[in-house]
C-alpha cells in the first residue's frame, strides 16, 4: 500500500499544479517548447497548443485553411511551419495573435491570394516563405506592415505583374526571390525602397524588358539572377545603375540573345566595370540571327563587330566609287560639250 501511494504522488502533484496539454496526434517537447505535428494526416489545426510554445510544425498534413481562432494566445510563438499542405485560404485575423512571429513558412500550398489583413500583426516577421503556391496578384496592403522583413520568397507562383508600392514598406529586405513566375517587365517603380537588397532572383520568368531605372535603387546588390527569361537585347545603362560598393554578380544565360555588334559592346562595357561580373558569360548562347543560332557569344564576340565593320566598309567603298564614277562621267560630258563647241562656232551662236 505504501509503495502504491508513493507511486501516485507524482501524478497527484501534476494534477494539483496543472498538466500542460498537447494536441491530439502531436508530440510536445516541453523542455524546448516545441510542438511537432508534421505528417499526422491533420485536416484542421488542432486546439490545446501550449501557450509557451515557440515553434510549431504542421508541415506535410492535409490542411486546407487556417481558421481565425487557430493561434489565439500563442504570444511566445517565433516559428510557424505550414508547408506541404493544401491550404487555399487564410481566414481573416488568422495570424493576428502572432505579434512576435519571426519565421512563417506557407510554401507548397494552394494559396491564390493573401487576405488584406495578412501582415496586420506580423511586424516582427523576418522571413516569409510563400514559394510554390498559386498566387497571381499581391495587394500592397497585404505587405504594408512587414517593415522588419529580411527574406521574402515568392518563387514558383503565377505572378504576372507587381503593383507600384507593393514593396515600399519592406525597406530592410535583404533577399527577394521571384523566380519561376510570369513577369514580363522589370519596371522602374518596383524596387524603389530596396537599397539594402543583397540577392534578387528573377530567373525563369517571361522578362523581355528591364526599364532603364529599374535597378538603380539597388546599392547593396551582390547577386542578380536573370537566367531563363526572354531577353534579346539589353541597354548597358540598365546595369550601370547598379553602383554597389562591392561586386555584383549577374546571371544572364538561357535567354534568346540576338548576337550583333551592339550586344558585344554592351557585354564588353559590363566586363570593364570593376564592380560588375557576368558569372555565366561563357554559357551565353546566341538565338539570332539564324546563321549564329547555337553559337557562344564569348567565342565569337569580336567577329560580330568585325563583320559589321566589314559590311560598313564595303558600303562606304561602294558609295565612294559610285560618287567618283558620277564625277568622272560628269567631267567627261562637260569635256565633250566643250570640244563640240570649239569645233563648231556657228552651232555655239545658235
Amino acid at each position: 500500500m505504501l509503495f502504491a501511494a508513493v507511486n501516485l504522488l507524482p501524478l497527484l502533484f501534476i494534477s494539483i499544479l496543472g498538466h500542460t496539454p498537447c494536441p491530439d496526434r502531436c508530440l510536445c517537447f516541453q523542455s524546448s517548447d516545441l510542438v511537432d505535428c508534421q505528417s499526422r494526416e491533420l485536416t484542421r489545426i488542432p486546439q490545446h497548443i501550449p501557450e509557451g510554445t515557440w515553434l510549431v510544425d504542421f508541415s506535410r498534413n492535409r490542411l486546407t485553411e487556417v481558421q481565425s481562432s487557430a493561434f489565439i494566445g500563442l504570444w511566445s510563438l517565433r516559428i510557424l511551419l505550414l508547408s506541404n499542405n493544401s491550404i487555399q485560404a487564410l481566414e481573416p485575423q488568422s495570424l493576428s495573435s502572432l505579434q512576435f512571429l519571426e519565421i512563417l513558412d506557407l510554401s507548397f500550398n494552394r494559396l491564390q491570394r493573401l487576405p488584406g489583413d495578412f501582415s496586420q500583426s506580423l511586424g516582427s516577421l523576418l522571413e516569409l516563405r510563400l514559394h510554390h503556391n498559386l498566387l497571381q496578384h499581391l495587394a500592397p496592403q497585404s505587405m504594408d506592415q512587414l517593415e522588419n522583413l529580411r527574406k521574402l520568397d515568392l518563387s514558383y507562383n503565377i505572378i504576372q505583374t507587381m503593383e507600384a508600392g507593393l514593396l515600399n514598406h519592406l525597406g530592410h529586405l535583404r533577399y527577394l526571390n521571384l523566380e519561376g513566375n510570369e513577369l514580363n517587365t522589370v519596371e522602374d517603380h518596383l524596387l524603389t525602397r530596396q537599397q539594402r537588397l543583397e540577392v534578387l532572383h528573377l530567373g525563369h520568368n517571361n522578362i523581355s524588358l528591364i526599364e532603364s531605372e529599374a535597378l538603380a535603387p539597388l546599392r547593396s546588390l551582390n547577386l542578380l539572377g536573370l537566367r531563363g527569361n526572354r531577353l534579346e537585347h539589353v541597354h548597358f545603362r540598365v546595369f550601370l545603375g547598379l553602383r554597389t560598393t562591392s561586386s555584383t554578380y549577374l546571371q544572364l544565360s538561357l535567354n534568346p540573345w540576338t548576337c550583333d555588334c551592339e550586344l558585344h559592346r554592351v557585354f564588353g562595357k559590363i566586363q570593364h566595370v570593376r564592380y560588375l561580373k557576368v558569372e555565366d558569360y561563357k554559357e551565353i548562347v546566341c538565338q539570332g540571327p539564324a546563321q549564329l543560332t547555337g553559337a557562344s557569344l564569348a567565342s565569337m564576340d569580336s567577329q560580330l563587330c568585325m563583320a559589321e565593320t566589314s559590311a560598313v566598309l564595303v558600303i562606304t567603298i561602294t558609295v565612294v566609287l559610285a560618287v567618283i564614277c558620277a564625277l568622272v562621267k560628269a567631267k567627261h560630258n562637260s569635256n565633250s560639250k566643250q570640244s563640240a563647241s570649239d569645233s563648231d562656232p556657228q552651232a555655239l551662236e545658235k
